[in-house]
């Protein structure tokens, strides 16, 4: 029926063309009806994906969203759903600055709808693990910015997650409650917390700034990271498998730029490094002059960073440096794979002595 598909995803959405292409295609078939009063099936929906479309997405919206036709197509209030992309901006930049630009993006597209007197509904494309989004729906929708949920939310929930949360009737029950308890004290809240949030944006600025550095450091700018990975972690097997839904790369050539998330995960979760889950952000504690004080007040009263330490504290709890260590032993140029590990080896140790610093808690 008509209600069977509402919305057309466009991913990795960079301009405003990638959205009116769609309604190109739906006019061929049939489903988009221009003229004086345009209708349409089937809407155009973004996905900003990477951490520049996530810093481009409020301009890139404002421009669509201004555009005459869209605003006739959006006329009787309908809501204007925008997705955004956790994996992506995660392998793109690190965990800390994927986490801030993704609460910074959805303040600033709530703050565009708002103005232009649209409703906004974000769709929040998170996955089971931490480096993708993943950890307590609950706690995510209390760090939510204050007004992004309204009492409407959109999460997806993959692969294993589905197994691990629906399987069992009673444990659904359970985690659909938590979910809507958790959109309704999000849509209610009225919390000064936010407002710290605001006047403290300028420190979460300067760690996400420092942790992209460390993190882009590492795995773009370091000669022979791309030869460690794929030999230090099982890639290849995980990519042979062929148990997902897409290629593992979006282009033929061994990059990291053109390697899915999904892969990119899974290996390191495999190899027990779990780097992208905390890496750089020891890093950027010790280069971004932010003092252990501040950060620790930040954590009492903010949930937004408390939720990001407590996902980062899990990664780490789970990660194990002795069996990674092996894993580099696989790699051929042996020079190559001590130079990183130690790297890699060395920023661990920095990002579980920060957290442990900031919360306050003990090995």
């Amino acid at each position: 029926g008509p209600h069977a598909i509402r919305v057309y995803i466009v991913s990795n959405t960079t301009s405003v063309s990638d959205l009116l292409e769609v309604y190109v295609l739906l006019k061929e078939v049939g489903l988009f009806h221009p003229g004086e009063t345009p209708r349409t099936e089937v809407f155009a929906e973004p996905l900003f994906e990477t951490i520049g479309d996530l810093r481009a997405a409020p301009d890139t919206m404002r421009a669509y969203l201004s555009l005459p036709l869209v605003r006739a197509l959006l006329a009787e209030g309908r809501l204007q759903e925008v997705m955004i992309g956790y994996s992506d901006s995660n392998k793109d930049g690190s965990y800390l600055t994927s986490t801030w630009e993704l609460h910074q993006a959805s303040r600033a597209l709530l703050a565009t709808t708002d103005e232009l007197g649209l409703r906004l509904q974000l769709f929040h494309g998170r996955g089971g693990t931490v480096g993708r989004g993943g950890g307590s729906s609950y706690e995510a929708l209390l760090a939510q910015p204050e007004g992004t949920v309204r009492g409407r939310i959109r999460i997806t929930e993959q692969g294993e997650m589905v197994a691990n949360k629906y399987a069992d009737p009673q444990l659904a029950d359970q985690s659909l409650e938590t979910i809507t308890a958790g959109v309704v004290l999000a849509s209610l809240r009225r919390d000064p917390a936010e407002r710290l949030g605001e006047r403290h944006a300028p420190i979460l600025d300067r760690l996400s700034q420092a942790s992209m550095e460390a993190y882009r450091s590492l795995v773009y700018e370091t000669p022979g990271f791309v030869d460690y990975f794929y030999a230090a972690t099982p890639l290849t097997e995980i990519v042979e498998l062929n148990i997902g839904s897409r290629p593992a790369s979006r282009q033929p050539t061994r990059s990291i730029e053109g390697l899915r998330a999904i892969p990119w995960v899974f290996s390191w979760s495999q190899s027990r490094t779990m780097l992208p889950g905390w890496y750089g952000f020891g890093a950027a504690v010790a280069a971004s002059g932010v003092s252990l004080g501040e950060l620790n007040d930040l954590h009492e009263a903010w949930p937004f960073f408390a939720t990001t330490l407590s996902n980062m504290e899990m990664v780490l709890a789970k990660s194990d440096m002795h069996i990674a260590r092996r894993y580099a032993g696989l790699v051929e140029d042996k020079a190559l794979a001590r130079s990183i590990f130690e790297r890699i080896e060395a920023e661990w140790e920095r990002t579980v002595e920060a957290v442990l610093a900031i919360n306050g808690q003990t090995a």
